[in-house]
């Protein structure tokens, strides 16, 4: 897992006016993926047997601000994030939108509610740089292992989670 949680928006917040825009997240589909340039992760490569794959978009846009694929892990009474991924054109210092790495995770957390886990929500950081992001941002912590960046969003971190952000379920 290697996203930036760059700022906590209610809605994407658009960088050169500061204005807030509202979102919604629904599955990817096999035309989305078809249509992805320039993104960093092969998201062909996740079979949608394992994960749900969800697009963060904003109203009145179909351009695709950000992805997450979970994965149910009904025997841990949990969501693993395997994926999440901002958009091409909001990375870097000349993104589009502030807030999308925060909403994926928020979409995740969203759908361990809603399967009756809490909001109990793990994924794997990719280095320790990225452990100390997620603790600071997201009040994930590390439990490492069996990968030894795991980390968690427990009950208390998923609420405060879901109560920042807004969006419709699409």
């Amino acid at each position: 897992m290697n996203i930036e949680i760059d700022k906590f928006t209610p809605c994407l917040q658009k960088t050169s006016t500061g204005e807030i825009v509202d979102t919604s997240y629904s599955s990817l589909t096999v035309n989305d993926l078809n249509s992805l340039k320039k993104w960093q992760f092969n998201w062909k490569s996740i079979s949608t047997l394992e994960c749900e794959i969800y697009k963060l978009t904003v109203s009145g846009d179909d351009r695709i601000q950000g992805i997450v694929a979970i994965e149910n892990m009904e025997k841990d009474k949990a969501i693993y994030v395997r994926a999440a991924e901002s958009a091409p054109h909001n990375m870097g210092t000349d993104k589009e939108y502030y807030g999308v790495g925060g909403h994926l995770f928020a979409v995740a957390v969203t759908r361990s509610f809603q399967l009756g886990y809490d909001g109990f929500t793990y994924m794997d950081a990719k280095n320790i740089t990225l452990v100390k992001h997620y603790t600071e941002t997201l009040g994930a912590f590390l439990i490492g292992t069996p990968h030894p960046y795991r980390m968690v969003i427990d009950e208390a971190a998923a609420g405060r989670l879901i109560s920042y952000y807004n969006f419709r379920r699409g």
